[in-house]
């Protein structure tokens, strides 16, 4: 078995294609011929020692897989060998892999595997953001910032599934477009110069109900102050930079509350919960109201490409790693 191995994370450049034995299931474990693999800015973090939980080393990169099942192990039920899935697992830059049953989904006939290797954590992420911590509801209008990208694009799709009307704001024309295609009813640029009159015009004179933030940039406090009364702004991640901060009389004076929004901990913590939205939007796939785009794919020998992609902000939607061709 052909795998991606690192005994540092101190740069892309100490990954490596290797060979290894395969991994065996254990009791109530799925062994997965892996198709594809979702590359997320978070694991090109993970993959360089920068994100707040570092990896065991060797460290394999890759945690959201789609493929095909080669075995089942013992006490597995629901599940066959040949079926479509979809899972978590550590090390998913590999030719296969093992996972909990539990973990194991499988896939909607509607949806390829490139579109299920970047399904799972952005679009839970998504629906517990805008349903548990915002407590999104229909009508209200959403501000999704970094809405080309992988998990603001789930955002995107997912906020209009509950009903609300989305304002998506993108830093290029490109990524304004595709904004518009996955349903955003308004699109916004990122110049900070004038950007909140702008932002008031797309809400309708108004400011947003909800802002979701995976970028925690420049536009922080200014979408911050934009917010409606009892405003919520969900923050998701700090791919803007510096991690900023915000005057505290602000929440006071607009009724707002800026909310934390980590699924780590989420799916961690509330693990049923986190089953039960990965059902309703996998149902939501199989309905054929929800179709997830795919970014740019890489070669499975292209890993560090794929790494450094993800990490810089230019995709649209989530990198996809292909690591074989399944039917």
């Amino acid at each position: 078995m052909r795998k991606i191995e690192a005994r540092t994370l101190a740069s892309i450049e100490d990954y490596r294609l290797v060979d290894a034995p395969g991994p065996e299931p254990q009791a109530g474990e799925v062994l997965i011929k892996i198709a594809a693999c979702g590359v997320g800015y978070v694991d090109a973090l993970v993959a360089l020692g920068r994100y707040q939980v570092k990896p065991p080393l060797p460290h394999t990169p890759g945690q959201e897989i789609a493929g095909r099942v080669l075995e089942v192990g013992a006490g597995t039920e629901g599940i066959e060998i040949g079926d479509r899935v979809m899972a978590t697992v550590r090390g998913g830059f590999a030719e296969r892999a093992t996972a909990p049953a539990a973990v194991v989904r499988k896939i909607p006939d509607r949806m390829a595997f490139g579109q299920a290797a970047g399904f799972h954590i952005n679009y839970v992420t998504a629906l517990h953001g805008l349903d548990d911590r915002a407590a999104l509801k229909a009508g209200e209008t959403v501000l999704v910032l970094g809405a080309a990208g992988g998990l603001g694009a789930a955002a995107v799709q997912v906020a209009r599934l509950m009903g609300a009307r989305v304002v998506a704001a993108a830093s290029t024309e490109e990524k304004r477009a595709f904004c518009r295609d996955l349903g955003a009813d308004e699109v916004l640029d990122t110049e900070v110069e004038g950007w909140r009159d702008r932002l008031k015009a797309a809400c309708g004179g108004r400011g947003p109900d909800v802002v979701f933030d995976p970028v925690c940039g420049p536009l922080f406090e200014p979408a911050f102050r934009s917010l409606s009364w009892r405003g919520r702004h969900l923050v998701l991640g700090f791919v803007g930079g510096p991690i900023p901060s915000l005057p505290t009389n602000l929440p006071l004076m607009k009724g707002a509350a800026l909310v934390g929004v980590d699924v780590r901990q989420f799916l961690l913590f509330e693990p049923e919960l986190g089953r039960a939205h990965l059902d309703r939007l996998l149902g939501w796939a199989a309905e054929g109201r929800l179709s997830p785009p795919v970014g740019r794919t890489f070669a499975l020998e292209d890993f560090a490409g794929a790494l450094t992609f993800a990490l810089s902000g230019q995709g649209l939607g989530k990198t996809v790693l292909e690591v074989a061709e399944l039917s």
